[in-house]
């Protein structure tokens, strides 16, 4: 990859973060990896590199680390930041700290802001008279800033302020200084949408990137802080669990299948069931009280969002390939405790002469003519920036991720017609108010945009 680094990008797209893999010689180190690590190791291993550090640019909140899993498959050194507080052993850095993988050198660069801690890792070569690389974490990233409001209004006074000056570390760097964050498009912890884009360069950003561009402070921290996204709930625990070192298991879990029965008393037992299968079939036919979280790049990201954290799970899946994705998205929010799998799915469920539940679907047609009755029957469901950049008169917003805290305030005398952007979140949202036995119609293709349209 650009130059001249020997250079493995893994990304994951439901959270949209990125991993690294960086070799030099017959030495490699693994940068901010996800907790599904076998598919670097693999890698690492096909193209004959022993991995010797793994390496984390701050406290992750967004997902639970692979630095245990890698460091206890291959012996590799953990290193972080000096104010990390990890409760395991490791090699803290501070600014100007430097390690060595094979010819590079990393020399670490304290980058406050999206964390207190956050450190970013500059790669140096003997050759090269300045810097080839940098890891920058969730600070700068392609077209934007990393958030830093996620760890709570005490500290976003503080942190926006470090990221101010951090942004100006990354603008003296040359031009040609090869830009690897961690986070990007499809992630929460970004101020703005980032493009497709997973990596970049300092002068393609200084170019572009209205973090870069900001003439003072002031106008910084307002551009950092508006119009931000909400971000799931599981957030709260993932940096506690990075911090004390996550549970070793060597490889994502299999759940086991499970007959009717068995999956009956689990419930009982507190268990919640989730649904992966898209909304109009679960609208057909479900387990009453299961969640619909229709398999997507963001499956798991939905669940932690609004399942208590913790809570023991049981799937349904359309096929064995939905059935692994599920496990893998799970294990990577550190909801470790999936019983299994309903085996043969809600027909194995119906066959065993146990109840199910249904609902009414809708279409774009039906939000159109409820809008032009004034629209009070529907419920939008999207992030209230988006209801706020334009939503049908008369609706009503709840975005999905609140709804657990608001059903008790959405019981309708009329059925709720329900509705996002494109079915997706809508699913999710009809299946919280059938579990709470509130009427609805559920809108399982398209949505507010489309009838928006329609509507001129």
């Amino acid at each position: 990859m650009g130059g001249g680094l020997d250079l493995e990008v893994f990304v994951t797209p439901g959270l949209g973060d990125s991993s690294y893999l960086l070799a030099s010689g017959a030495e490699a180190v693994i940068v901010d990896p996800q907790r599904d690590a076998r598919r670097m190791l693999e890698v690492a291993d096909a193209r004959g590199f022993r991995v010797r550090r793994v390496l984390e640019t701050h406290v992750h909140n967004d997902y639970v680390s692979g630095v245990a899993e890698i460091s206890a498959e291959t012996g590799a050194t953990v290193a972080g930041p000096a104010r990390a507080g990890y409760a395991f052993p490791y090699t803290p850095l501070e600014d100007g700290s430097e390690l060595s993988v094979g010819d590079l050198v990393l020399v670490a660069l304290e980058t406050p802001g999206h964390t207190p801690e956050h450190t970013s890792y500059v790669v140096r070569s003997p050759d090269e008279t300045g810097p080839l690389a940098v890891f920058s974490g969730g600070s700068l990233i392609v077209g934007s800033a990393g958030r830093t409001d996620l760890l709570g209004d005490e500290l976003t006074g503080d942190l926006v302020r470090a990221q101010f000056r951090t942004m100006r570390r990354f603008e003296a760097m040359p031009d040609r200084t090869l830009l690897l964050p961690t986070h990007g498009a499809g992630s929460f912890c970004a101020t703005a949408p980032p493009g497709d884009a997973r990596t970049s360069t300092i002068g393609r950003e200084r170019r572009s990137n209205p973090a870069l561009a900001a003439p003072d402070e002031e106008t910084f921290a307002r551009e950092q802080l508006s119009g931000l996204l909400a971000f799931p709930t599981y957030y709260a625990h993932m940096a506690p669990i990075n911090r004390a070192g996550p549970s070793v298991y060597g490889a994502v879990p299999r759940p086991r299948l499970l007959e009717p029965e068995a999956v009956a008393l689990l419930l009982e037992r507190g268990a919640r069931l989730v649904d992966a299968r898209d909304g109009a079939a679960f609208a057909a036919h479900h387990v009453p009280g299961s969640l619909n979280s229709p398999m997507a790049d963001t499956f798991a990201s939905y669940v932690g969002w609004v399942v208590p954290f913790g809570t023991p799970l049981v799937l349904v899946t359309e096929d064995d390939s939905d059935r692994a994705e599920a496990a893998v998205q799970l294990f990577r929010i550190g909801f470790d405790e999936v019983s299994g799998y309903l085996d043969g799915g809600v027909d194995a469920w119906v066959a065993s002469r146990r109840p199910t539940r249904s609902y009414p679907l809708a279409t774009v047609d039906d939000l159109v003519a409820e809008a032009r009755r004034g629209g009070r029957a529907i419920l939008d469901v999207r992030q209230r920036t988006e209801w706020e950049g334009g939503h049908l008169e008369g609706s009503r917003h709840a975005f999905v991720g609140d709804l657990p805290g608001r059903i008790h305030g959405l019981r309708d005398a009329h059925a709720l017609l329900v509705t996002c952007a494109t079915g997706h979140r809508s699913a999710i949202a009809a299946s919280l108010l059938d579990a709470a036995r509130v009427p609805l119609r559920l809108v399982a293709r398209d949505g507010v945009p489309a009838a928006l349209q329609r509507l001129g």
